[in-house]
């Protein structure tokens, strides 16, 4: 490979470097994958076996057109908690239940056509949206950051050092060599808990992962629905970043996408994981590496797979110190949230159009502000909010500016 040269989606690289890309698609997801449920107190290892078997069936229902990975949804968490009093199974049903509307709403956009999505989602809408998932995880990079501020530092300084003066796969795999420094330099200046050492002595090498059952309690179905709206916007969103990567018109599989999530999230629900969707952290490292090979994702799947059988591997996992997360995710989400930005150059988006400019800044701005609302018993956070508004907003404006507003005279000038 020579510098900057790119691994289309179809093609892979030597298995030896393969396992490697894929084992830092590992690395990226896990923080976030083992947060949710450590959050909401759902078995670990049961989200992290479905997590990989969610991506499998993303990869097959897509046919290996759109690299991603499927990783527990952050949206769930508000929702999980809300209805935490309901009991265990119930959430499990609100989870298959959201899985259900999204894969019937990924069938209709399937049916419809990509005219759908050019319709409720224009260039500037969806840069926007990709623009406020990654910068609305801004303060969770920073939170992590100065809670050991001099392990991130290193941790970050490793990254940028990897990737500006690394050759070959050396830059190609940034992210992990710059998460293993820092994780190294943790364990000898002592960031690591006696706790975390401890229980990963105390973790059996092979185990089961905890499955249940769901049940369907109206309450609790009707507090999760709401989270469609955001993993509707995450796989369009990711949909769109990957089509800007890699140059590639993908809004065919925009539907497929989202009858995979929704396939996902249902089997996860149905045995006792929580509910999944395409990750912005995965994003982060394909715009590092520039290696969009789906076979890097197969690895990444089979070996979340196997490392939920192995209690001890994620309880290792978990010592990774919030710095080196924080170290690593400052540079990834900043990437995401750029990405955003580079889907406006791309399509020529007019930030001096009036419109453009107004419900960009709006939504942007409800994503990294995180604006959080409740309606009834439900709490949205920034992405809904950013997202619903602009899907919702920008038509509203720009028939308002065509037709009302100076838009109306503008056009009326240029047609005479």
């Amino acid at each position: 490979m020579r510098p900057g040269s790119v691994v289309t989606p179809e093609q892979r690289l030597s298995w030896g470097r393969t396992i490697g890309i894929g084992m830092q698609h590992v690395v990226a997801m896990f923080g976030a994958t083992l947060l949710v449920p450590t959050l909401t107190g759902f078995p670990v290892n049961t989200t992290l076996l479905f997590s990989g078997v969610g991506t499998i069936l993303f990869l097959l229902v897509t046919r290996n057109r759109l690299p991603s990975y499927l990783g527990s949804s952050f949206a769930f968490i508000a929702p999980l908690s809300a209805s935490q009093a309901h009991g265990f199974a119930a959430q499990l049903g609100g989870i298959v239940a959201a899985g259900l509307l999204l894969f019937l709403i990924g069938a209709v956009i399937q049916w419809a056509g990509t005219r759908v999505i050019d319709a409720i989602m224009p260039p500037v809408v969806t840069g926007a949206i990709v623009a406020l998932i990654g910068l609305n995880l801004a303060p969770t990079a920073i939170d992590n950051f100065e809670a050991q501020p001099l392990i991130a530092f290193v941790t970050t300084l490793a990254i940028v050092l990897f990737t500006v003066m690394g050759r070959g796969m050396v830059g190609r795999l940034s992210i992990l060599l710059g998460v293993i420094v820092g994780w190294a330099f943790a364990f000898f200046a002592g960031g690591i808990s006696a706790e975390s050492k401890e229980s990963v002595n105390a973790a059996n090498w092979v185990g089961l992962p905890h499955f249940a059952t769901p049940e369907f309690n109206l309450a609790a179905v009707a507090v999760t629905l709401p989270v469609v709206v955001v993993l509707l916007a995450e796989n369009i969103g990711h949909v769109k970043a990957v089509s800007t990567m890699t140059g590639r018109n993908l809004d065919d599989l925009a539907g497929r996408a989202l009858m995979a999530d929704g396939a996902s999230t249902m089997f996860a629900g149905g045995f006792g994981g929580s509910g999944t969707t395409t990750y912005a952290e995965n994003i982060g490292v394909m715009a590092a590496t520039k290696v969009y090979s789906s076979a890097a994702y197969w690895v990444a799947a089979f070996t979340a797979i196997a490392l939920a059988f192995i209690p001890k591997f994620g309880a290792a996992i978990l010592t990774i110190p919030v710095g080196v997360l924080g170290g690593a995710t400052i540079v990834l989400y900043g990437m995401i949230g750029l990405l955003g930005v580079r889907i406006w150059q791309d399509n020529n988006v007019r930030l001096t159009d009036p419109v453009n400019l107004t419900a960009a800044s709006v939504a942007i701005i409800a994503g990294i502000g995180n604006l959080t609302l409740t309606v009834g018993s439900v709490q949205l956070e920034g992405i809904a909010w950013g997202s619903v508004g602009i899907i919702v907003g920008y038509p509203v404006m720009r028939w308002l500016y065509d037709h009302v507003g100076e838009g109306r005279y503008v056009n009326t000038a240029r047609a005479e």
